[in-house]
């Protein structure tokens, strides 16, 4: 090998559509600094492996890792729905462990997993954090009109609006003016745009933050949407499944219970997938 080019190994995993980077970073090679750059590095799309964020799985003491996810642009996440689903089967592949119950750190909590450790395509069910920081009918002046929109905190920081004729909404435009509003700041916000269905089943399209732009599926942002159709709808104590259409034609289930204003135990559950495993080869990762 040319002795200018360093070897990365890696996996590349889908869950919805949503796609990640994942490295495994136990012996703690690579420092945060490093890291920021490796995920701008490798999550390029065309000139590099391409994904929506980079997944680091790191130890733990306590559970059975520490997973850390960055955005491509570089910035450090607190948690990712779809990317812990990924990491879950992972570490069920490379692990080796035992039981399909897998518990592990992230910056918003501890997260379980039910996945099952044999196959490279399965159901991956995660617990999601305990939700907060609900806010209901905001208003927001965007594009010299007031909107009501929701907010709620489901690991990391979502805006809800509902539409109808989700299809022919500027999802781009609209997404990235209510990011950036300063209503939000300082961390910013993921918006979701939702069109209900069924009192029982939705369709999202979200646009993430760090990734700044659409992406075919978000985890938090499904969660998030199913927890404030519940709200607006009236819904009140019980338990309740919710069904999820994603930009990428896959429907996610989240489950939760709800009692009066508060809502907790929530599951989000969808397939997730190893695409394949990989070395980036290129003279940046060398300078990391």
């Amino acid at each position: 090998m040319n002795k200018d080019v360093n070897s990365l190994p890696f996996y590349k995993l889908q869950a919805s559509g949503n796609d990640f980077i994942l490295i495994d970073n136990q012996k703690l090679t690579f420092k945060t600094t490093q890291l920021k750059k490796i995920a701008r590095v490798i999550c390029r799309r065309r000139f590099g492996a391409g994904g929506d964020g980079l997944l680091v799985i790191e130890p733990s003491s306590k559970r059975d890792f520490k997973m850390r996810i960055f955005n491509p642009d570089g910035t450090e996440a607190e948690m990712c729905g779809n990317g812990a689903r990924c990491a879950a089967l992972w570490a069920g592949l490379e692990l080796k462990t035992k039981d399909k119950n897998l518990s592990f750190e992230t910056k918003a909590g501890v997260i379980r997993a039910q996945v099952s450790a044999k196959k490279t395509s399965v159901q991956v069910k995660i617990k999601m954090n305990t939700p907060s920081r609900l806010k209901l009918n905001i208003p927001v002046k965007v594009l010299g009109r007031t909107i009501k929109v929701n907010y709620i905190n489901t690991g990391v920081p979502h805006t809800v609006i509902f539409v109808e004729g989700l299809d022919k909404i500027d999802v781009e435009s609209l997404g990235r003016t209510i990011r950036f509003h300063k209503k939000f700041k300082p961390e910013g916000t993921n918006v979701d745009f939702v069109e209900v269905l069924a009192k029982d089943y939705i369709k999202i399209r979200t646009y993430e933050r760090g990734v700044e732009a659409e992406t075919l599926a978000c985890g938090t942002g499904i969660a998030a949407g199913a927890i404030i159709t519940s709200c607006r709808l009236g819904v009140n104590s019980c338990q309740l499944t919710v069904k999820v259409l994603t930009k990428s034609g896959e429907v996610l289930k989240v489950y939760l219970n709800k009692k009066e204003d508060c809502v907790e135990n929530v599951w989000l559950e969808g397939k997730a997938c190893l695409v394949y495993k990989g070395e980036f080869l290129t003279r940046e990762v060398r300078d990391v």
